[in-house]
């Protein structure tokens, strides 16, 4: 497998559900007539990001993980030959979740994840977070490859990426909704480095409250042989307009580049970092609204 194409789309939502769904399965026909492998949409596209801060609204706009809305992406992932990653306000119990689903080529929805580090200082305090962090094959046409993903502030956590490398994942998947600024990709550059894996972050462009596009996507590359020291992992920064931007993972690199490279997993003293696992938080990182 030498290369792996994804269309991040970096597209501003409708106002509702039905225009929604119609936009987001138009632009992964343009992403399939790209020459994409998968198309990726930021977060929340469901409801673009929209989270009422009434129950009731809320359960009212959230949809099944396997109702009408995911299954025409699922349906169209079949019919065009395109993995699709589609993000949703998922219908949960006791309250909806912020969940991303990918379907394969195939329309098989090969991982369902949760956003685990729920934005509980603002209006993400209405949702319940996920579980766990997830890897799984995703069957192209060129070969299976192993991916995982986060969501927006998750990112904002080593622990995230850590979790993934460390379950195998090669790419991460980054839904994104929030200014995206030197710290972020910043942060998103690091999480490449020292994981040595690519990642791709989605978000919505300029002109959607509280972003400005800069969807990125990274290949954790930091060194090859036909250079002279280091270099930029960074594969592509879009600007702040909508539109579809290819993302083109050299896989073949990554999956040489990690069988010799001194990041990632071979030199960690996992039998040192004990306190990581503590639940305990002292001052001054106390908060109050803080939910277990």
């Amino acid at each position: 497998m030498n290369s792996f194409k994804l269309a991040m789309l970096q597209l501003l939502p409708c106002g509702n559900i039905e225009d929604n769904l119609k936009k987001g399965l138009d632009y992964c026909k343009l992403a399939k007539d790209m020459g994409a492998d998968m198309a990726l949409f930021p977060e929340m596209w469901s409801t673009g990001y929209l989270i009422p801060q009434d129950s009731k609204k809320l359960s009212h706009i959230a949809v099944p993980l396997d109702g009408e809305f995911t299954a025409a992406f699922k349906n169209l992932a079949k019919e065009i030959g395109i993995a699709i990653g589609i993000t949703i306000l998922e219908k949960h119990e006791p309250h909806p979740r912020n969940t991303l689903c990918i379907f394969d080529r195939y329309g098989e929805n090969i991982l369902s994840y949760s956003k685990v580090h729920t934005c509980d200082f603002g209006e993400e305090r209405m949702l319940d977070s996920g579980e766990d962090f997830y890897v799984a094959d995703l069957d192209t046409e060129h070969g299976i490859l192993k991916v995982g993903a986060m969501i927006c502030y998750d990112r904002e956590f080593p622990e995230s990426a850590r979790v993934l490398m460390l379950k195998g994942a090669e790419i991460i998947f980054v839904p994104n909704a929030c200014p995206m600024e030197i710290n972020r990709l910043s942060q998103l550059r690091a999480r490449a480095y020292e994981n040595m894996i690519g990642i791709a972050t989605v978000n919505y462009p300029s002109g959607h409250p509280d972003c400005n596009g800069h969807s990125s996507a990274f290949d954790g590359i930091t060194y090859k042989p036909s250079d002279e020291g280091s270099r930029d992992t960074l594969i592509i920064e879009a600007g702040e307009r909508e539109g579809i931007y290819i993302a083109d993972f050299p896989v073949k690199e990554i999956r040489e580049y990690r069988k010799s490279e001194i990041h990632g997993n071979a030199y960690r003293r996992p039998e040192k970092y004990k306190i990581l696992t503590s639940e305990t938080i002292n001052e001054p990182f106390i908060r109050s609204d803080r939910r277990k």
